[in-house]
């Protein structure tokens, strides 16, 4: 009889747990949908506000202790904002960040997001890192040493070359992510500052695939990575199952899908984030009724011995 009953309480136990779930992720308008957080509808009308705002919020699992999407495993990893762990960044003033991908992972990068605050301002990378900051929420002041500034809105981003003085200023609230990593220097090569916004790519050819792709960085040598935006409509997947030596750090800024990693399938939603070491199995199909983009880091023009 008591054993009887033990198993009688953990399928309770479960079954609780399975509703509260089916509560939060399962309403008429499809997979992880629940209603924001956010009370301010400006908020939620302008480009990728479920980044910082994302339909399965960390709120939303308060009642389910110990429970998180997130996944680490050797050749991947699937970072969800509900074990998101903000603190000061070093040498940025005013400002918490989480950082997402790191080389302790394997990576030759780190991935990061960068929550300013009022009267803030970033610090200067170590000596030859490269800097790429993409703006998901508020607008920021980018100043470099020439004493040149540009105000940068959510869609803008900004390329730093190593060694190069600048400085990221808020007034308000800003949400950036930013990717660093050690420039792999090449004779008689340099990098250029660059600043520009997505809408400013062109579309590029994907023979053989259906999605969008823009660019953000020139395709030249001198550039060891390059920062692709892909849309996909709903129902729309990726044709080539990726295998290849190349890194990837993802950021999903809008919609959601199912994204294979390996022999794992996960569900993602935009504020997701991605870590996918070399030769690790890679697919990627869109859901919902709304179109899916994802921001992705892509290791480029270097010999990978």
């Amino acid at each position: 009889m008591q054993s009887s009953s033990l198993v009688s309480a953990q399928h309770l136990l479960l079954l609780s747990i399975t509703l509260s779930v089916l509560r939060v992720g399962v309403t008429e308008e499809g997979f992880c949908s629940a209603p924001s957080v956010s009370g301010d509808k400006s908020d939620s009308q302008s480009l990728y506000w479920k980044v910082t705002n994302p339909t399965l919020s960390p709120s939303h699992l308060q009642d389910l202790p110990g429970f998180t999407r997130s996944v680490y495993k050797r050749d991947h990893a699937l970072i969800t904002p509900e074990s998101h762990v903000f603190s000061p960044l070093p040498d940025w003033a005013n400002t918490l960040g989480a950082y997402l991908i790191s080389p302790v992972v394997g990576a030759h990068f780190v991935m990061y997001l960068a929550k300013m605050q009022e009267k803030s301002r970033s610090g200067i990378p170590p000596r030859d890192v490269e800097r790429f900051i993409f703006v998901v929420e508020g607008t920021v002041t980018l100043t470099n040493v020439s004493g040149i500034s540009d105000k940068l809105p959510v869609d803008s981003y900004a390329y730093l070359p190593p060694n190069f003085e600048h400085s990221i200023k808020c007034r308000a609230f800003a949400a950036l992510v930013v990717f660093e990593r050690r420039y792999a220097f090449l004779e008689n090569d340099t990098t250029e500052q660059i600043v520009s916004s997505t809408d400013k790519q062109p579309l590029l050819q994907t023979p053989g695939e259906v999605f969008e792709l823009r660019k953000l960085l020139p395709a030249s040598m001198p550039y060891d990575f390059n920062i692709h935006i892909m849309d996909f409509q709903p129902g729309e997947f990726l044709n080539v199952k990726e295998v290849h030596y190349n890194q990837h750090g993802l950021l999903l800024l809008e919609g959601q899908g199912i994204y294979r990693l390996g022999d794992s399938w996960y569900p993602v939603q935009s504020g997701d984030a991605i870590w996918m070491a070399p030769f690790v199995p890679q697919w990627y199909a869109a859901l919902g009724k709304t179109r899916s983009r994802y921001l992705l880091y892509k290791d480029v023009n270097r010999n990978p011995l």
